[in-house]
C-alpha cells in the first residue's frame, strides 16, 4: 500500500487517523499497532508472520539482557544470539539466491537456489530491531516493557517500508510520552503533501524519462547522460518525497520522526553528499560498525579497512546483486581518497568546481545503482564520456520533451523552494494563504495524476 496511491490517502489514513484519536491514550498504541500490521499485510500478508517474530524475538532478547545485568558473559551472549537471529534471517530472504546463484556460476554446481521472495521492508525494520538490542546492551536505553509498544516502534507504518531508520535509543521516549496536538496534524499534513508533490508530479515523470533510456538498450552520449540525470533526480524525489510523507504520518500521530535529506546535490565532495543522503542509514552505519570497528581513531591501514567494509555492506544493504556492492565500493573508494588526501585538494578549488565533482561522482554512481548488469552499466558510463555516438533521435527527442521537468526537479534541489516558503511564512496571513492556496494547487494536480495514471513506481520497495 504506497502512502501515494488514492486508497491510502482518501481511506486508510482518514480512518487510522479517526481511530486513533478517539480512542483513549491507553489503547493508542495498541492501534498504531493494529493499523500498522493490516498495512503491511495488505501487501505481505504471509510475511507479516515474519516481522511479528522479529518483534517477539528482540523483545525477550531486550527482556533478557535487562535481567543479566552486571553479568558480562551470560549479556555478551545473548546480544550475539539476537544479532546473528536478525542478520541471519535479512541474508536467507535477502542474499540467499545471490550467493548460492554465484557458487553454482563459479564452480559449475547445481546447489538449489532458494525461491523466497524479498519480504517489503525487511531491511528496515532489522536494523530498527538490532539497534533496539545493541543500546539496551550498550546502556543507553532501557528493555521496553510493553510488547505493544515495542511492537508498534518495529511496525509503525509510517516509517516501516522506506524508513527513516530509527534507533531506538531516539524512540522509547516518545512511544508513552508524546504529544498530539491539532497544529501537529496540521504540520504534519503540509510535510506530507510537500512528499506527495515531490513522489507524484516529479519523481514518475522523472522515471518515464529514465525507464525509456534504460529499455533501449545501448544509448548515445545524449541519451544516457539524460537518463543518467532522470535517474539522479527520479531516485531523489522519490525517495524523500516518500520520506517527508513518512515524517508528515508520524506528526500527525505525535510521533517526531528523525530528517533523511538535506539538499545533498548541493553538496561539496562525497563524504559531504552521504551527510545530507538517507543521514538515517549513515547514522546506523556510523553508530553500530564504524565506530566499533574503530572508526578514524586509529592507523591509516584500518581506516581504510573500516571505510572499505561500511561501504561495500553499505551498497549490499540497498539490494541483492553484485552492482549495489560496486556502487558502495565506488563510493567507499571516492570516500578514502578524500580521507587520505582529495580532500585538501578540493579545500583548495573554487566552490562551484567542488559542487561540480560531487554532482558529477552522484550521477555516474547512480548508474551503476540503476543497472543491476555491471558489463551495461560500464557501457552506458563509457557512452557518457564519448566511447558512443554523440546524438541519436531518442536523445533529441528525450532532450525536447524532457527538458522542463529536468529543469523544474533541479530547481527543487536547490535551497530556493525552502527560502520561498520560509519567506511566506514570514507575511503572516498574506503568506499562509498562499502557502495554502499553493499546496491545494499541488495536491488537486497530484491527485489527477494519480487517477489519470497507473504508473505509480517505487524504488525503495526492492530493498
Amino acid at each position: 500500500m504506497l502512502f501515494s496511491s488514492l486508497f491510502f490517502i482518501f481511506i486508510f489514513l482518514p480512518v487510522s487517523l479517526a481511530a486513533y484519536y478517539l480512542l483513549p491514550r491507553k489503547w493508542r498504541n495498541l492501534c498504531l499497532f493494529a493499523f500498522s500490521l493490516v498495512f503491511y499485510a495488505w501487501g505481505e500478508p504471509v510475511y507479516v508472520f515474519l516481522m511479528l517474530f522479529t518483534a517477539v524475538f528482540d523483545y525477550a532478547v531486550g527482556t533478557l539482557l535487562e535481567r543479566f545485568a552486571g553479568r558480562p558473559g551470560p549479556r555478551r551472549a545473548v546480544l550475539v544470539f539476537g544479532i546473528c537471529v536478525n542478520l541471519g534471517m535479512l541474508a536467507y530472504f535477502k542474499y540467499a539466491a545471490l550467493f548460492v546463484s554465484t557458487v553454482n556460476s563459479a564452480f559449475s554446481l547445481s546447489i538449489p537456489v532458494p525461491a523466497a521472495a524479498l519480504p517489503i521492508g525487511i531491511s528496515f525494520y532489522t536494523f530498527e530491531s538490532l539497534s533496539y538490542a545493541i543500546d539496551i546492551y550498550r546502556g543507553e536505553a532501557p528493555a521496553q516493557k510493553s510488547l505493544i509498544d515495542f511492537g508498534t516502534y518495529v511496525s509503525f507504518f509510517p516509517h516501516l517500508i522506506s524508513g527513516p531508520i530509527i534507533q531506538y535509543k531516539e524512540m522509547q521516549a516518545q512511544l508513552r510520552g508524546r504529544t498530539e496536538s491539532m497544529e501537529h496534524v496540521t504540520e504534519g499534513a503540509l510535510r506530507f503533501l510537500h512528499g506527495l508533490f515531490k513522489k507524484v508530479l516529479l519523481a514518475n515523470n522523472l522515471a518515464l524519462i529514465a525507464d525509456k533510456v534504460q529499455y533501449f538498450g545501448h544509448p548515445s552520449a545524449l541519451s544516457a547522460w539524460l537518463g543518467a540525470l532522470a535517474f539522479t533526480f527520479q531516485i531523489y524525489f522519490d525517495f524523500s518525497g516518500y520520506t517527508d510523507m513518512a515524517i508528515g504520518l508520524g506528526r500527525m500521530f505525535g510521533f517526531i520522526l528523525p530528517e533523511n535529506f538535506n539538499l545533498p546535490y548541493s553538496s561539496r565532495s562525497a563524504s559531504d553528499f552521504w551527510r545530507r543522503w538517507h543521514m538515517t542509514l549513515g547514522r546506523w552505519f556510523r553508530d553500530y560498525l564504524y565506530i566499533p570497528l574503530g572508526g578514524n581513531r586509529c592507523s591509516t591501514v584500518k581506516l581504510v579497512r573500516n571505510l572499505a567494509i561500511v561501504w561495500v555492506l553499505t551498497g549490499f544493504w540497498h539490494g541483492s546483486s553484485w552492482n549495489f556492492a560496486v556502487w558502495g565500493a565506488y563510493w567507499g573508494f571516492l570516500i578514502i581518497c578524500e580521507k587520505l588526501f582529495l580532500q585538501k585538494w578540493l579545500d583548495r578549488i573554487p566552490v562551484f568546481f567542488q559542487w561540480l565533482y560531487a554532482f558529477l561522482a552522484a550521477v555516474v554512481g547512480w548508474v551503476f545503482f540503476s543497472y543491476t548488469d555491471i558489463r551495461t552499466a560500464c557501457g552506458v558510463v563509457a557512452a557518457m564520456f564519448g566511447f558512443s555516438g554523440g546524438t541519436d533521435s531518442l536523445g533529441v527527442y528525450t532532450l525536447i520533451t524532457g527538458a522542463p521537468i529536468l529543469l523544474l526537479a533541479a530547481l527543487f534541489c536547490t535551497p530556493y523552494p525552502a527560502r520561498l516558503l520560509g519567506w511566506l511564512d514570514r507575511k503572516g496571513r498574506t503568506g499562509l494563504a498562499l502557502r495554502s492556496a499553493g499546496m491545494t494547487v499541488l495536491f488537486l494536480l497530484s491527485i489527477a495524476a494519480l487517477v489519470d495514471n497507473s504508473y505509480n513506481p517505487f524504488l525503495y520497495f526492492r530493498f
